[in-house]
This record gives structure tokens, C-alpha cells and sequence, in this order.
């Protein structure tokens, strides 16, 4: 089943005077990531948010799988209203966890943030992050894809290392999560013409400097542990290890580990 609104047709009456007012509701897809991305650049995409009640190919970061039972999950993806600079792309992650950490916030969830696209309760992962782009020459279309636990099935089997999910909290309802999160994009908007200003922000949100990470670069066997200093342009993280020692750790050579 497919069509516009389904379930969140309330809440998009309530966006109607935003600008991600258009909400499409799909029972099960592959990803809601790889359907927003036939529309990026689109006249119709634009504002538009995807919202599945599964998906059976969901991704994360470097081809990690992100599975939720149906009905346990809030799985979307928003297609951003306009283009932006090429050179931007790089905040929209960040971007991105400043509303869905406030949207969780309003709902009574006090998410904490962790580079580079995961939030967390306690030291388990909530909520993540996966943004795509098309590029054309100095412009591009981004997309915010996100996947947030949100009731957990006591039948279903553990998964290592353990999720958290916000009815660990209080109950959630998913519609009105989903209304929190793109009414924060919707506040948030102009902020990405300020990367600057965002890295400061979600410096702010995540406890830098001086959140504590263990980090493991790949090919390495062994993590190291660092506290962080800063957010750096193009989404690394500056460290400090424990002998004083800073370097940056790049989106794309590490991860962050967690407990568990």
C-alpha cells in the first residue's frame, strides 16, 4: 500500500503552513532513502517526507543493515525543499540530529548525540542517520533519512549490541514524533547556509568538547580511546587521546564504538 499521508494525514494538515507539509505513507519498501532518491531534484520532491512502516532493505553507514519490526519503528526520509552548495552537503548529517534530537526532546525522549550520526540513550542506540545527495555541478539535492526505535517487541530476539528504543522512557506515539522532527526542519531551515553556525550547534547538543568516544579505524584491530574537541569542517572529529596527542578522525577512515 501506497499513498500520500496514510496514517500522518492528521499532522500534515498541522504542517500545512511549512514547508514539509507532503507526507507520503508506504506500508513496506526496500528504503525509504532509495525511493526518495528517483525524486531528488524533482519538482515534486521537494518537502517531501517518505514514511515506512517497514522496510526490508533499510540501510545504515557503510552498508550496515537497519532492521525494525513493523509498527516498532519511525522509518523516513525527507527530501529537503530547495537545492544548496555542493560544499554544504557535509551538514546535513549534523544538521539532521540537531531536529531529531529536539523532536525527541519535545516528546519527552533526552536523546544524547554521538558523532557521527547516532543518538543514543544511555549507551544504546536510539536513532540514526543516513543522508543522500545529487550533485550537479556546485548545487545539490539532499535527502535526511532516519531511523528512530520506538516500541520495543518483547518477543523479538536481542540484537548485539543492544538497542534502546523511547518506550524504555515513555510511550511515543510515531505521528506526533514525526510532526516534532519536520517542524524542527522546518525552524531550522535557514541554518544550512550557515555550516559554521550548525557545527557550533551540534557541538553544543553533543556535549563537545569533551565527550569521551572509543574509536576504531578501519583496518585496525585495536580501538583507542579519545575525547573529543571539535567538529571539523567536513564532518570529521578532532580528538585528543589521553597523551595529549590531536588528530582528526574522517567520516570515512573510523567508527565510533559502543559499549555492549
Amino acid at each position: 500500500m501506497s499513498h500520500l499521508e496514510g496514517p500522518y494525514a492528521e499532522i500534515a494538515g498541522e504542517l500545512a503552513n511549512t514547508a514539509f507539509a507532503k507526507i507520503r505513507y508506504v506500508s513496506e519498501t526496500g528504503s525509504t532513502n532509495a525511493d526518495a532518491m528517483e525524486l531528488l531534484g524533482s519538482g515534486d520532491g521537494g518537502g517531501l517526507t517518505i514514511v515506512a512502516e517497514f522496510q526490508s532493505r533499510g540501510a545504515g553507514r557503510k552498508g550496515r543493515s537497519w532492521i525494525g519490526a513493523p509498527g516498532g519503528s519511525l522509518l523516513f526520509t525527507t527530501i529537503l525543499p530547495q537545492s544548496m552548495p555542493a560544499a554544504h552537503l557535509w551538514i546535513v548529517p549534523f544538521w539532521t540530529a540537531l531536529a531529531v534530537g529536539r523532536g525527541l526532546r519535545a516528546c519527552g525522549i533526552a536523546a544524547s548525540t554521538r558523532w557521527p550520526n547516532d543518538l543514543l540513550l544511555g549507551d544504546a542506540k536510539l536513532a540514526g542517520i543516513l543522508c543522500i545527495s545529487r550533485t550537479a555541478g556546485e548545487r545539490a539535492h539532499a535527502a535526511c533519512g532516519v531511523g528512530i526505535n520506538v516500541s520495543r517487541d518483547p518477543a523479538a530476539h536481542a540484537i548485539e549490541p543492544p538497542a534502546a528504543f523511547c518506550d524504555d522512557l515513555q510511550p511515543v506515539d510515531r505521528a506526533a514524533l514525526l510532526r516534532a522532527i519536520l517542524l524542527e526542519f522546518d525552524a531550522a531551515l535557514g541554518l544550512l547556509a550557515e555550516p559554521e553556525r550548525v557545527a557550533h550547534l551540534w557541538e553544543e547538543q553533543a556535549g563537545v568538547p569533551g565527550s569521551r568516544y572509543r574509536l576504531l579505524r578501519d583496518g585496525d584491530a585495536v580501538a583507542f580511546e579519545a575525547t573529543a574537541v571539535a567538529l571539523a569542517t567536513g564532518g570529521a572529529l578532532l580528538v585528543e587521546r589521553d597523551d595529549g596527542t590531536r588528530e582528526t578522525i574522517a567520516l570515512a577512515d573510523a567508527r565510533a564504538l559502543r559499549d555492549g
